[in-house]
């Protein structure tokens, strides 16, 4: 115990002991360390050598810097995706939705017309339904538009500054009108029912006439750059109408005008879809229904003359450059042809499946859905002939075993002449399938029926045996006797779809109808019209690229050379990929369309629809294209009657 009270005394004087040794012996070695000799202050002497020379440079950097001269950038680099596929891109999704604010309003005015002619507040509803899509559909177009513009100016100053040289005066007329398409479209939308019928009629018809002639101006940019005109060899500007004016200009005017009209149409379709597969009553399945029928019924309508625009405008292309011509078909981009085949196959075959669907919808259908077989049958050969490469890709051995690139057999389907036949049969085939969804559940009371129904099948059978005929006749003509078969064949098919629509109009006026149950289809044939829509506007994408690819290394054909990095002709897999990534983009952003709208109605719905009665539905009888639906009701009004 006592030497644990003596260690617990010495511990700490221990302690203390050590700690002063230890700050001794340090106090000693540093007395013995290096000391740097004392020097006066560094204000107090001259700047060293170093120092100015360090100064002299400085100012010598500062003064040439100043003395640089201004040189254009010609090029600039967009980060990570570079500058070609980010102009793409914006450029892409701009033309889309603007191809989606100048069809809609179009097919809106008809619709409007046809309910001031008719005096069916259905149409009517059906048409203001339509152009509540285009208020963010415009802003967003106008948005992208500012965008690609910034981005042209920013990444290819140079050549964004010849064509603003080339079309300065016609800067102002096309801001001038896309002010005034403003003004009509907002005062189209706000407008309803608070105008005259004819004076909103009116507006309809000035909304569509400016938004037209802004494309056209657009579209001669567009069409200088693949077959220039009005120019000299240099790029020197000689004529402003004739660059305006150019090989191409027309042929794309009206082939954009049709694809607008069915893109429009297919993805006003979708949103009915949407729509339908959202609703929670049969009254709004059966409005939705309808209003998806009607969508891609314009959607169909113009798809069908779509690709005759899109033969005038190759022809063009041959006429301007055979150069041209043979690269789009026979050179780089002819296997892009062959997507596009697959896809435009893919179209007429939903197309086709959506009207056999909608057959369904119709009491007493069974009798003409037996005819539904051949027209697969017929729709699946063309699509095969339709889809056929000329040219395969083989291995060495088996382009030996065939004697060439060419199949012995297949290979008579990759050309021009059974490619025209194919896409004519199924224009005709379509065309059938429509009928045959016309005039389901109705019985002919007129007394020449049986002679009408012949005049028809006699008009069909001869257009299509004449068409097959033309195309077997191509193989035995020299290539520009077979060109030309190319224009008959059309005439017959566009011959024989107006005679059997106005014989079909006149032989059944006053027919027997059979009760039309819209609503009464399956899940299935909403998400078809979603598949459509999402394939033509793939499709757009595509075939914009490859009439954009045309031009190869030129940024204008012949006259402005692409010097730039990007000056190459891509992959077909990443043009696929890149037109696949502006596709999702654009869909993404046409849903949040979408979306908006909803919320329109919803706000709509909860500021007037009354509250609900108690006691029984009542029902209300929708009439469409002479027969008539029982839908339920809950207020005794739908909208819809």
């Amino acid at each position: 115990m006592k030497n644990r009270k003596l260690q617990f005394l010495l511990g700490p004087v221990l302690v203390l002991v050590l700690f002063g040794a230890v700050v001794q012996m340090a106090s000693w070695l540093m007395s013995r360390e290096y000391k740097e000799p004392y020097g006066a202050p560094a204000a107090t002497v001259d700047s060293t050598p170093r120092a100015a020379g360090l100064a002299d440079e400085k100012a010598d950097t500062e003064a040439r810097a100043k003395a640089k001269l201004y040189e254009e950038a010609e090029y600039r680099t967009f980060p990570v995706v570079g500058s070609r596929v980010a102009i793409w891109s914006v450029a892409q999704l701009h033309l889309l939705f603007a191809a989606f604010v100048l069809a809609v309003p179009l097919f809106a005015f008809i619709i409007e017309v046809i309910g001031y002619k008719t005096g069916d507040l259905r149409y009517d509803k059906l048409a203001h339904e339509f152009t509540k899509l285009l208020s963010v559909s415009f802003s967003l177009t106008a948005t992208f538009g500012a965008f690609l513009t910034f981005m042209l100016i920013a990444l290819y100053p140079k050549f964004t500054n010849y064509l603003m040289s080339v079309f300065s005066p016609t800067f102002l007329p096309y801001v001038l009108l896309f002010f005034a398409e403003a003004g009509f479209l907002y005062t189209y939308y706000y407008g309803w029912g608070k105008f005259h019928p004819l004076v909103h009629l009116g507006l309809g018809l000035g909304l569509n006439l400016v938004g037209t002639a802004i494309m056209f101006i657009a579209n001669a940019w567009l069409t200088f750059m693949m077959s220039p005109n009005g120019v000299s060899d240099t790029g020197a500007v000689i004529s402003v109408m004739d660059a305006v004016y150019n090989f191409t200009w027309m042929p794309i005017n009206v082939h954009r005008v049709i694809a607008n009209v069915a893109f429009g149409g297919s993805v006003a379709a979708a949103y009915a879809a949407f729509k339908f597969l959202q609703a929670k009553s049969d009254e709004e399945r059966a409005h939705y229904d309808w209003m998806g029928y009607i969508g891609n019924f314009v959607a169909i309508s113009a798809f069908l003359p779509l690709p005759f625009a899109g033969y005038w405008l190759a022809s063009e292309i041959y006429a301007y450059s055979q150069t041209l011509g043979l690269t789009m078909m026979g050179g780089a981009f002819s296997w892009l042809f062959i997507i596009q085949a697959v896809l435009i196959g893919n179209l007429f075959l939903a197309a086709n499946f959506y009207l056999w669907l909608g057959m369904g919808r119709v009491e007493e259908a069974q009798p003409l859905q037996k005819f539904v077989k051949y027209l697969l049958i017929a729709i699946a050969i063309c699509f095969a002939v339709w889809a056929t490469p000329r040219s395969i890709i083989a291995t060495v051995s088996e382009l030996r075993a065939m004697g060439g690139s060419a199949h012995p057999v297949l290979g008579f389907l990759g050309v021009m002449s059974a490619k025209n036949t194919a896409v004519n049969i199924l224009i005709l085939t379509t065309f059938m399938s429509f009928l045959l969804y016309r005039r389901t559940g109705k019985v002919a009371t007129v007394p020449w029926a049986k002679t009408g129904h012949a005049a028809q099948l006699t008009i069909f059978a001869a257009a299509a045996i004449f068409v097959i005929f033309l195309g077997v006749y191509g193989y035995f003509v020299e290539a520009s006797v077979r060109i030309g078969l190319s224009v008959p064949q059309v005439g017959s098919v566009l011959f024989a779809m107006v005679a059997i629509t106005a014989i079909d109009i006149f032989l059944f006026r006053g027919a027997k109808t059979a009760a039309v149950r819209w609503g009464r289809v399956p899940a299935s044939s909403q998400y078809v019209l979603i598949f459509i829509a999402v394939t033509f506007t793939w499709l757009m994408g595509l075939m914009g690229y490859v009439r954009s690819g045309l031009r190869q290394h030129w940024h204008v054909y012949g006259v402005i050379r692409d010097n730039s990095p990007d000056a190459f002709t891509p992959t077909l897999g990443f043009a696929t990929q890149v037109v696949s990534v502006t596709v999702l983009i654009f869909f993404f952003l046409i849903g949040f369309v979408f979306w908006l709208a909803s919320l329109h109605e919803r706000a709509e719905h909860r500021a007037y629809a009354p509250s609900p009665r108690k006691g029984p539905h009542t029902g209300v009888d929708v009439v469409l294209d002479g027969a008539r639906l029982s839908a339920p009701n809950v207020e005794g009004r739908t909208g819809l009657s």
